[in-house]
C-alpha cells in the first residue's frame, strides 16, 4: 500500500502534534511492507516540518488557505499534489478530496462542545472539516469511547469508528535530572503540577482548589504552559512557567508530589498516562474521557467544583503510594507501538 499522512500539525506543540509525531515515528519503525508519503502545508514553519520528517513534502499552503481550498470549496484532490495513494490519513484541520480510502483521526469535539472558548474562524473550520469527515471518511479513528460516543451523538456511523488509545510521551527522570531542572527553574519547595493554562484546562478552579487544600503547607503549584484566552493574576505559591521543553517537563513531573489534570473536557488525556509513567499520583476529572484513560488509577474529582478538586488534592498530599502503584500497573497497557499496530490494521481494512 501507498499510505499518505498529513503531518502539518506537528509544529503546533499540542496534543495533536504529539499524536502525529509519535504515530508516524512508530509506523515507520514497525512497517517495512508499505510505502509512506508524508505531506504538510506551511509557509513560515516549513522548515520545522522538514526537521522532524526530512522526507516529507511541504507545500506553500498555510492553514487559512487550506481551510478555504479543502473545507469550504473542497477542491484540489490531494493526488494533484502527491500522486496516487491507496490510503489517506488526515487529522485535525482540513479534509482534501481524494479517491483513496480515507482515514481520519478525530481527537475530540472540543470546538463544538465549547464554542464560546474558541475563535469563530476555528469553530467554522472544524464544522466544515467534520462535514467532510462524515461524508467521505471510510474509517474514523478516535482515542476513546467517550469521543466515539460524541461522534455517534452527531450522527456519525458507529460501524466506521475505531477506538485506538494513545500512549504516554514522558518517562520517569533520574534524581540527577530532577535536581538539575529544579535548580534551572529555581524551585526549592515541594510542589504539585498542572499542565495547560486555558479555560478548558480549568486553571482558575485548580488554583482556588490548591489554596483551599494546602493552607499552612510549604507547597507550591507549578503550572506548565502559556496562558491562552485566560488572564491569571500573580498569586502566592503559584508559578506559571510558560512553555517547558519535553526533557525538562519529564523531570518536573517526576519530581512533583502529584499532577492535577482536572479539565472541563478531554477527548483523551495523555498527561494522565504521563503522570503514571513518571510515577506520580494523578488527580483528574470524573467526566469525558478522563476516567476511561485513568482506569481506576487516579483520584477522580468533579471539575466544576472547587471543593471536589481541593478534596482530591488533599487526599493525594496525605497519601500517594497506593495511587502511584496503581498508575505504574495501568500504564503498561499503553504504547505507541501498539497504537501504530492498531492504526495499521485500520489501513489494511482499505484493502479488503
Amino acid at each position: 500500500m501507498r499510505i499518505a499522512i498529513d503531518v502539518s500539525q506537528i509544529v503546533y506543540g499540542t496534543g495533536v502534534s504529539v499524536y502525529t509525531r509519535k504515530l508516524v515515528e512508530s509506523l515507520l519503525s514497525i512497517d517495512r511492507e508499505n510505502e509512506y508519503t508524508l505531506f504538510g502545508g506551511a509557509l513560515r514553519r516549513r522548515q520545522e516540518i522538514l526537521e522532524s520528517f526530512p522526507a516529507s513534502r511541504v507545500f506553500p499552503i498555510p492553514p487559512t488557505v487550506a481551510d478555504i481550498i479543502w473545507n469550504k470549496l473542497h477542491t484540489l484532490p490531494i493526488e494533484k499534489l502527491i500522486g496516487e495513494v491507496d490510503i489517506l490519513h488526515t487529522s485535525d484541520w482540513t479534509e482534501p478530496p481524494s479517491k483513496a480510502f480515507k482515514v481520519t483521526t478525530v481527537h475530540d469535539l472540543y470546538p463544538l462542545k465549547f464554542p464560546k472558548m474558541v475563535h469563530p474562524k476555528i469553530l467554522e473550520a472544524h464544522r466544515g472539516r467534520l462535514y467532510w469527515v462524515k461524508k467521505e471518511s471510510k474509517r474514523i479513528i478516535v482515542p476513546s469511547l467517550s469521543t466515539k460516543n460524541d461522534l455517534i451523538g452527531l450522527g456519525f456511523r458507529e460501524e466506521a469508528i475505531r477506538v485506538i488509545p494513545e500512549a504516554p510521551t514522558l518517562r520517569k527522570a533520574s534524581e540527577e535530572k530532577i535536581a538539575e531542572v529544579k535548580k534551572k527553574y529555581q524551585i526549592r519547595e515541594d510542589y504539585l503540577m498542572a499542565i495547560g493554562v486555558t479555560p478548558l484546562k480549568n486553571t482558575k478552579r485548580i488554583i482556588k482548589a490548591f489554596h483551599l487544600a494546602t493552607p499552612g503547607k510549604d507547597l507550591k503549584l507549578i503550572i506548565a504552559g502559556r496562558p491562552a484566552n485566560l488572564k491569571i493574576e500573580p498569586e502566592r505559591n503559584v508559578r506559571i512557567l510558560g512553555h517547558i521543553p519535553q526533557n525538562d517537563l519529564e523531570a518536573l513531573l517526576t519530581g512533583a508530589r502529584g499532577l492535577i489534570f482536572a479539565s472541563l473536557y478531554e477527548g483523551y488525556g495523555i498527561p494522565i498516562l504521563d503522570g503514571f509513567n513518571c510515577e506520580v499520583p494523578v488527580i483528574t476529572s470524573n467526566i469525558g474521557a478522563m476516567p476511561e484513560v485513568a482506569g481506576g488509577a487516579a483520584e477522580l474529582v468533579d471539575p466544576n467544583s472547587v471543593d471536589s478538586i481541593a478534596e482530591g488534592i488533599a487526599n493525594v498530599v496525605r497519601g500517594r503510594k497506593a495511587l502511584v502503584e496503581k498508575g505504574k500497573t495501568w500504564v503498561k497497557n499503553f504504547s505507541w507501538e501498539k497504537t501504530a499496530q492498531m492504526t495499521l490494521s485500520v489501513y489494511r481494512e482499505g484493502q479488503k
